[in-house]
């Protein structure tokens, strides 16, 4: 069950500054994950490479001891195929033609940073390579519609638009969210929606934009750790997510190295 705080928090201009840094940190422990996915790698071996690079620079993750249904284990998420999200770091080894997505998120002064890929382990079909492409395409479209005045439904059909044309699927469980203080503040942005309904983005929002995209089926189940959700059907899934704030002069990635 993930812990939400409602309302809408606009970040001045300092506290925009900070969650750059938070960001940028954020990039690069993940790029060191990245750096980690092969063959015969375990998925605690990432968690600890991540873990590693915070350490640096004396950060902590948002993830670890995250309430639920017990306290989350990990300081990141590796979601392995047929995973869409929440999949513990543990002794999974994982093998060739695998895709894993790993999200992880950064506290740095107070402020979090939240970004998530899907990464290849050596050769994949062309549909998988298809599936991590278009799930990509629709987080650089959700971006593109974060400017002020458009709405939560506005970037929500913009994505679901583009990845249902695609013959993949859109869970309407998870959502992406708004993200400052705390990893879970308002508002929810769905993967899908109408035109012109929902919140009215304004500058200063920041928010975690997260496509999640399913081959076969938009249904999840949750596994039997009760945390791990994967499709309902074991048919693959991919998951990308940055943090982006509103501005004047159109929508700023915050988690970039």
């Amino acid at each position: 069950m993930i812990s939400w705080e409602r309302s809408i928090n606009i970040k001045t201009p300092y506290e925009i500054q900070i969650m750059r840094e938070a960001g940028r940190i954020n990039a690069e422990a993940l790029a060191a994950v990245v750096e980690r996915v092969k063959p015969g790698v375990t998925t605690a071996e990432l968690n600890s490479a991540f873990e590693a690079v915070q350490k640096k620079f004396d950060v902590i993750s948002p993830f670890k001891n995250y309430p639920g249904p017990y306290p989350y284990p990990g300081s990141i998420c590796t979601s392995v195929n047929e995973e869409l999200v929440h999949g513990i770091p543990g002794p999974r080894v994982l093998e060739e033609g695998d895709i894993v997505s790993i999200d992880g998120g950064t506290i740095y002064e107070g402020f979090v940073g939240d970004m998530s890929v899907t990464v290849p382990l050596g050769k994949v079909s062309p549909e998988t390579e298809r599936l991590i492409n278009v799930t990509r395409q629709a987080l650089d479209i959700a971006i593109e519609n974060m400017v002020p005045g458009n709405t939560t439904g506005d970037v929500g059909h913009a994505v679901q638009t583009f990845v249902e044309s695609q013959g993949f699927h859109i869970t309407r469980v998870y959502t992406g969210h708004g993200v400052g203080r705390k990893m879970h503040e308002g508002p929810q942005v769905p993967n899908y929606g109408k035109p012109g309904r929902g919140m009215k983005l304004r500058e200063g929002m920041t928010i975690a934009l997260e496509p999640m995209v399913l081959v076969g089926t938009s249904d999840t189940i949750v596994k039997d750790d009760e945390w791990t959700v994967a499709s309902a059907d074991g048919s693959l899934t991919a998951h990308f997510e940055h943090t982006v704030v509103v501005t004047a002069n159109g929508p700023e990635i915050l988690t970039q190295r």
